[in-house]
């Protein structure tokens, strides 16, 4: 059936609203699909592309939007669906297809990505059509019908990666990650150097520092620009922080995107710097999952070695790798997403692609030298 793609407009809300009850039911985790206002902004406030599917008859049966962040230059393909009825004849893909062309074509963004549902190969295969390359994998990264695992994908704009400032050494535990990111993307790694591991940041015992958490999104919002005035002091595309994460002896503050719904939390940033969080994060992530979430992750330079390694001694696992993601200048910065859960993995329901597969094993193997122990993981 032919169906015509236009604009999202605020008449569309309520109409859009069942569309992504039908398809996803009460655990859409997303507020676009759910929450009328944030709805309404999106549509109105120049911060999204956003494309309807209608049939001929005029029934909404299809919707898909990239928000976007111009400072940045990232936006994200996100609230991809498709009616039940109308699966199978391709609509996904030209949804995708051609949201992605109109946000690319206003030259404001270098790249997109995309966090894809890996219960079915489907999504997977969706990006892939419209020319989004996997970065990695997001072990029990959100709570939909369960907790579920997410895939990272992204599409660049024409010559972004050739832009890339090389790197000259990255944390042992990071070679199978950049591995895989050099046979599914194309990157060239090999000048990278295999930085000898830092001694293990003693980890504390929780509580032995309470962490105090402050739930107020204005006040947090407030006190991240004091903390961080300038825009290059801040980079984490499309994560506002609105809880603070304080340790008693005021010898941190961290910025976190909790989203107890989701079961997730994003660690935007640190003050004064990351490295203030050496044997705190234990302690840290007790808080953070009394407060709902059972996955964190935070995004870091991948030239940041000391940054990376004090995540990494503290039980952090690398899980994908983003090439090309920031814009300093005429060259373009990789960053790296490092993620911890407080849930046992089960990859048994998991449906990923070959083109997936060398993540999966990467993202294991990191595991591997995490939590088990080194006899264990020689056999």
């Amino acid at each position: 059936m032919t169906v015509v793609l236009a604009p999202a407009a605020v008449q569309d809300i309520a109409e859009l609203r069942q569309l992504y009850f039908d398809v996803y039911g009460h655990g859409y985790p997303v507020p676009l699909g759910s929450d009328p206002a944030v709805m309404r902004r999106m549509i109105t406030d120049g911060s999204a592309h956003w494309l309807t599917a209608r049939t001929p008859c005029g029934d909404l049966v299809g919707s898909a939007v990239v928000q976007t962040d111009a400072g940045s230059r990232v936006g994200k393909l996100l609230g991809l669906a498709v009616h039940p009825g109308h699966r199978g004849g391709g609509l996904a893909s030209r949804l995708t297809g051609a949201v992605c062309e109109a946000a690319l074509a206003t030259g404001v963004l270098d790249s997109l990505y995309a966090t894809v549902r890996v219960v079915t190969e489907g999504p997977q295969h969706v990006v892939v059509r419209n020319g989004f390359r996997p970065l990695g994998l997001l072990p029990n990264a959100v709570e939909v019908d369960g907790c579920e695992s997410l895939a990272l994908f992204a599409r660049y704009a024409d010559g972004v990666l050739e832009r890339r400032a090389p790197v000259d050494r990255v944390p042992e535990r990071l070679a199978g990650l950049l591995a895989a990111a050099s046979a599914g993307i194309g990157i060239d790694c090999a000048g990278t150097a295999r930085a000898v591991a830092l001694d293990s940041a003693p980890r504390r015992a929780f509580g032995a520092e309470p962490i105090e958490l402050i739930s107020a999104p204005a006040f947090v919002r407030r006190r991240f620009l004091e903390r961080f005035p300038r825009a290059a002091d801040r980079f984490f595309p499309l994560h506002t922080p609105n809880a603070l994460l304080v340790a008693a002896d005021g010898g941190f503050e961290a910025y976190a995107d909790l989203d107890p719904v989701a079961g997730s939390c994003a660690l935007v940033a640190v003050h004064p710097r990351p490295a203030a969080l050496t044997g705190a994060l234990e302690a840290l992530m007790a808080t953070v999952t009394r407060a709902g979430a059972d996955y964190a992750e935070t995004l870091l330079p991948l030239a940041d070695t000391e940054a990376l390694e004090i995540f990494l001694a503290s039980g952090f696992v690398p899980s994908a790798v983003y090439p090309a993601m920031r814009r300093v200048g005429d060259r373009l910065h990789d960053y790296v997403v490092l993620s911890r859960t407080s849930r046992q993995i089960d990859f048994r329901t998991t449906a990923v692609s070959p083109l997936l597969q060398p993540y999966l094993g990467a993202y294991l193997s990191a595991w591997a030298s995490t939590y088990l122990p080194l006899h264990e993981v020689s056999r």
